[in-house]
């Protein structure tokens, strides 16, 4: 069930840890920005991060003695701090704030957190604490994936190593010619689009791609999984049975949600999917290739700060 508390950060001990690298190295080049965060952010800020790692057992480490973890930089350092806090075992206790300094800030615009770094620390001195679901991916949590050719996307801008928006456009060259791929689908506990609830399902299709999500929203303004709702106790998915060319000229009504509309899509507390080779990612991160993997709901697992209703 959704829940909204009233939040006051003033009675809270909080910390901020800061990607300094994220988008194009804005709190590095920004001085006014990092001014106004270091004399505006109650609590002190780490802004040591190195890798994925660091972040995770920072986040993990600040959660022992901290009420509030804030996360500034892009949906890839907030997934690495949701992986911190959901490690060290004190999620209920612990609250999740944003300060959006990356390039596609996918999460926090799911929450309603402004993309404008002064209203978004104005938002966890005094927004509301909501309790939202994640997803769980054989022991990585995350608010949003794919499976298939918009990972695969992701996958090449990272071995091609350019940043941001600009990274994905080159990457996505590619799409025309991804293949798609068989995939056996199984469903567990779920309800499909009439609203009809069961217990199994098996889904056999061939599919360019896939969005496993609980928030609606991709990178930049992407509107990936428009039925997705934080709170609702499944994961929302959808499957995109076209070629690649198809799905490139189409892009512009899936990047709005609307050709969503006409996909498969189900609700499910669990889904196990099998094929060949299958790439997911996470929070425009590469999760990995494995030709079987298991997605599952984490009911109110997180407490995070947003504007609220």
């Amino acid at each position: 069930m959704h829940k909204n508390e009233q939040h006051a950060s003033g009675e809270k001990k909080l910390v901020c840890i800061i990607n300094p690298s994220a988008a194009n190295k804005k709190w590095k080049r920004r001085k006014l920005l990092r001014k106004y965060i270091q004399e505006n952010l109650p609590g002190k800020i780490i802004d040591s991060h190195e890798n994925k790692s660091t972040t995770i057992q920072a986040a993990k480490r600040l959660c022992e003695d901290h009420d509030i973890i804030v996360a500034a930089g892009g949906d890839g350092t907030i997934a690495d701090v949701i992986q911190g806090m959901i490690e060290c075992q004190k999620r209920k206790n612990i609250i999740l704030g944003i300060i959006p300094l990356g390039s596609g800030n996918a999460f926090r615009q799911s929450l309603g957190i402004p993309k404008n770094v002064r209203k978004a620390i104005q938002c966890i001195k005094d927004g509301k604490t909501q309790e939202i679901d994640l997803l769980e991916i054989e022991g990585t949590w995350a608010a949003f994936g794919s499976i298939g050719a918009s990972a695969q996307i992701t996958h090449e801008k990272l071995k091609k190593d350019i940043p941001g928006f600009w990274g994905h456009i080159y990457a996505a060259k590619i799409m025309p010619k991804l293949e798609v791929k068989e995939q056996e689908v199984e469903l567990i506990d779920g309800v499909d689009d009439s609203g009809k609830a069961f217990d199994r399902m098996n889904v056999k299709l061939k599919a360019l791609d896939c969005v496993v999500a609980k928030s609606k929203h991709f990178g930049y303004g992407w509107r990936a999984a428009p039925k997705a709702k934080l709170d609702d106790g499944y994961v929302d998915i959808s499957f995109f049975e076209m070629s690649g060319l198809k799905y490139t000229l189409l892009f512009p009504l899936i990047y709005l949600g609307l050709l969503q509309r006409t996909q498969k899509h189900f609700k499910a507390k669990k889904i196990i999917f099998r094929g060949k080779n299958l790439v997911m990612q996470y929070h425009g991160e590469l999760w990995g290739i494995k030709d079987q993997i298991e997605v599952n709901v984490l009911p109110q697992a997180l407490r995070v700060i947003s504007p609220g209703k």
